[in-house]
């Protein structure tokens, strides 16, 4: 009897303890400043939606996605909603694949809407409800899509952009010292490039990275096959030219991609379509991949011709506050601590800007980092990763910051956190504070 009494007591106190557990985790409330003021900044980024279900990168987190979108309109707290970047995906297309299926940007874009219905409803619900504003920055995967078709879609939404297609920065209302943007003009592959191939595609502002894309979904949608095709070798150019030396490693990255994402094709093969932001053609892997007729002699390339002599005309057009070296934008591309690195190095170290708080996406890895800026004074910097279905470069999906600004008094902090919304539980990550 006396076990039996313990036994029950024991598992009764589990059970409690259990359920308090349980109870604290989804109690938190991300969007509650404990107060009846609305000044909470919500940022969220890298949603991809696509057009397609069936190979879109967000498909089965879409109500996931719905539910938090609710839950950020209930809240009597947050005072703007900020989405930075690849909210809308035009380049994780199968290689393949019509983009416009022989239509226009406004039918794709329409598509996109039918086919996360859920998605762009509650956002719909919260512009038009008008307690929160809602803003979109653009990135990297929605670079050409124009303002006019995103607010088709969503209207009355708000748009952060530069007068260049593809870019914006936001400083929310009253904040001046924060900084939102995408992060991807700071990448050589990813960042709007109005130079190359205008002969070919009149216009076109298409970096090579949408072509890296289009062929690692068609690499995803094979399942990795065997390749087709061996990789031409190129050895540096004997003459010691400093442009070549240069399209070397732009080769190297062209090289190692093609080695990670494996493709059954023949080089020759043309099979990438386009038929979007003034390309017409369909193109094989040898109209991008650089190319060498002799061992050590004169390395070339077909699209993106002179690519690696353009860069510093790149950033002037896509305000690139901090000269980026050509070497290090291309070697660099596919680190994700590069981006972090370009926060700090275009903000907190330069001396002609005065954020202190910068918030990225474009790198799909949410983290906090803390540094100090040109003035010694302690600056944030925070990437709200991503909420594709599967994130092949971090363990976490799901996730977003909550900005809080400081009010007048002189105690007063803001502060910067980092939640994720797996199972829909939220679950804090990382938070970090400052005052200026």
């Amino acid at each position: 009897m006396r076990k039996s009494s313990l036994f029950f007591v024991i598992s009764f106190l589990f059970v409690l303890s259990s359920c308090t557990k349980v109870d604290s985790i989804e109690t938190i409330n991300p969007f509650s400043n404990g107060g009846k003021e609305r000044n909470m900044i919500v940022v969220l980024s890298d949603i991809h939606l696509g057009a397609n279900l069936s190979y879109a990168e967000c498909s089965k987190n879409l109500g996931a996605l719905e539910m938090f979108l609710k839950q950020v309109k209930a809240s009597r707290n947050v005072k703007e909603l900020v989405i930075a970047g690849d909210m809308l995906d035009e380049w994780f297309i199968p290689a393949t694949t019509d983009i416009y299926q022989g239509k226009d940007q406004a039918d794709f874009v329409k598509r996109i809407a039918t086919a996360n219905k859920g998605v762009i409803d509650a956002f719909n619900s919260i512009i038009r409800e008008g307690k929160i504003l809602v803003t979109y920055v653009p990135g990297n995967h929605d670079l050409t899509i124009t303002a006019q078709n995103v607010e088709k879609i969503l209207p009355g939404i708000n748009q952060a952009r530069d007068l260049e297609l593809g870019l914006g920065t936001y400083s929310p209302a009253d904040c001046p010292k924060i900084a939102i943007e995408h992060g991807h003009r700071y990448n050589f592959f990813c960042a709007p490039d109005p130079v190359s191939n205008q002969d070919i595609a009149p216009g076109t502002i298409l970096p090579p990275g949408y072509f890296f894309t289009r062929i690692g979904v068609h690499s995803y949608m094979n399942n990795f096959p065997p390749a087709g095709d061996i990789i031409p070798a190129v050895t540096p150019n004997t003459s010691g030219n400093a442009s070549q030396s240069l399209l070397f490693i732009y080769w190297n990255v062209w090289s190692r991609t093609l080695i990670k994402y494996t493709i059954p094709n023949k080089f020759d093969d043309k099979f990438i379509m386009t038929n979007m932001d003034g390309f017409k053609g369909t193109y094989s892997v040898n109209d991008i991949l650089p190319f060498q007729n002799t061992p050590g002699g004169l390395i070339d390339v077909k699209l993106y011709k002179g690519i690696q002599d353009t860069w510093n005309q790149r950033q002037i057009l896509n305000h690139v506050a901090v000269n980026i070296p050509v070497s290090q934008a291309i070697a660099n591309a596919a680190k994700a601590s590069e981006s972090d690195e370009q926060a700090k190095s275009q903000y907190f170290l330069n001396p002609d800007s005065d954020k202190r708080i910068v918030i990225f996406g474009h790198t799909h890895e949410p983290k906090i980092i803390s540094s100090n800026n040109h003035n010694g004074q302690k600056s944030i910097y925070a990437n709200t990763g991503t909420w594709i279905d599967h994130n092949s470069v971090a363990s976490t999906i799901m996730s977003f910051v909550v900005i809080t600004p400081q009010n007048t008094k002189a105690s007063s902090l803001t502060f910067v956190k980092l939640y994720n919304f797996e199972k829909e539980i939220v679950t804090k990550m990382a938070e970090d504070s400052l005052r200026y």
